[in-house]
């Protein structure tokens, strides 16, 4: 099922809206200070590779024409190499010093082959002693039960629509570890646009296998985006890590 929310470029809008710099923007853009060059397989609208393309080499692979669109038109977007590609079959015959999937784009992939897929194209690019980070939600803190008209609901200004209200409603399916959930945007001219998303909330020691399999190794499990170590109720699964050849 195609989302809409990253393929709809009306609905793109308001999803850049959204999302702007946040803890693990901020946390990346300091893991990178050393890499000449990295990859962003999931890089959405762009904004972390704009911030990372100065004096270094920066790739942003996405599925979602219209993500890359704004992400072209971004300041700095001239230098980044973008790329329309399926972050699990992607294959861009270079190898970068630093992979990143953030926004929890992980949670997109939505079964063990998925997942596999996903880590055997970050193994592919990594070059020797480089680094690949990446975050998912912890399921044990069962955010989904925020994502409720109710709980969920926010406003924001976005020209020229103004006054822009959203909120989110859920599902969940605990044998696929698959959350269903609805976002919807109601502008000042009452316009209203929805978009259906299916992400997957798989627990560390699935992740932790799939990482493996892959042939790449963690160095270190985070909590959160201030540096937190790894518990059972952190609110991140966030993996920092290397091949493991």
């Amino acid at each position: 099922m195609q989302d809409q929310l990253f393929h709809d470029p009306a609905l793109v809008q308001f999803y850049d809206a959204e999302n702007g710099w946040r803890e693990d923007t901020r946390f990346c853009v300091a893991l990178a200070a050393d890499a000449k060059s990295v990859l962003d397989l999931g890089c959405g609208t762009g904004l972390l590779p704009a911030a990372l393309g100065v004096a270094r080499d920066v790739w942003g692979v996405d599925p979602a024409a219209a993500m890359l669109e704004v992400a072209r038109r971004r300041e700095g977007g001239d230098r980044v190499t973008w790329v329309e590609a399926d972050a699990r079959t992607v294959r861009l015959g270079r190898r970068f010093d630093l992979i990143l999937l953030t926004g929890h784009a992980f949670q997109c992939f939505l079964t063990d082959a998925d997942q596999r897929a996903l880590c055997e194209t970050i193994a592919a690019h990594l070059a020797p002693g480089g680094r690949f980070i990446f975050d998912s939600r912890n399921p044990a803190r069962e955010e989904w039960r925020e994502w409720v008209p109710a709980r969920s609901e926010r406003v924001f200004e976005l020209e020229p629509h103004g006054r822009v209200t959203a909120w989110n409603d859920v599902s969940y399916d605990p044998l696929a570890q698959i959350v269903t959930y609805q976002t919807s945007y109601r502008t000042a001219s009452k316009m209203l646009r929805t978009a259906t998303s299916r992400i997957r909330f798989a627990p560390k020691k699935d992740i932790a296998q799939r990482i493996a399999e892959a042939g790449l190794a963690v160095d270190k499990w985070l909590g959160d985006w201030q540096g937190g170590a790894y518990k059972p109720d952190a609110k991140e699964i966030i993996p920092i890590g290397r091949s493991a050849a």
